[in-house]
């Protein structure tokens, strides 16, 4: 088995040129900020529902849920960043732009005007 052979995904690295190693690992650092702030969302999305704000209990599973949808999506599309992004970088393709921050930040100020409407008129 060469060396080629045991690297995964094969879309990413089956193609261009092998990059400066510390490109490499600096979009591989990107991904692994993404995954934290997955496990952030997931766990905030936990502890809204765990916490249980007083007169929001209509509420607040909603938020909960709509906080680990977020999370998991971050966990996603940071996975399919870093593929797009590795695979820009071997070819010498312009990266491309982002719109998971985007939605990240949506999410998360939804989730913040709903809490805002919990503790003001729950």
């Amino acid at each position: 088995m060469t060396r080629d052979d045991r690297r995964w995904p094969d879309s990413v690295y089956g193609v261009g040129d092998e990059p400066d190693a510390r490109v490499s690992l600096a979009n591989e650092r990107t991904l692994l900020a993404w995954v934290r702030t997955s496990l952030a969302l997931i766990a905030g999305g936990v502890a809204v529902d765990a916490l249980g704000l007083a007169g929001a209990v209509s509420t607040r599973p909603w938020l909960a849920v709509l906080l680990i949808v977020i999370g998991l999506a971050a966990a996603v599309g940071g996975w399919f960043r870093w593929m797009a992004a590795e695979r820009a970088i071997r070819l010498r393709h312009p990266l491309l732009s982002a719109r998971l921050p985007l939605v990240v930040v949506l999410g998360v100020v939804v989730v913040g005007l709903g809490l805002v409407a919990v503790v003001l008129w729950g």
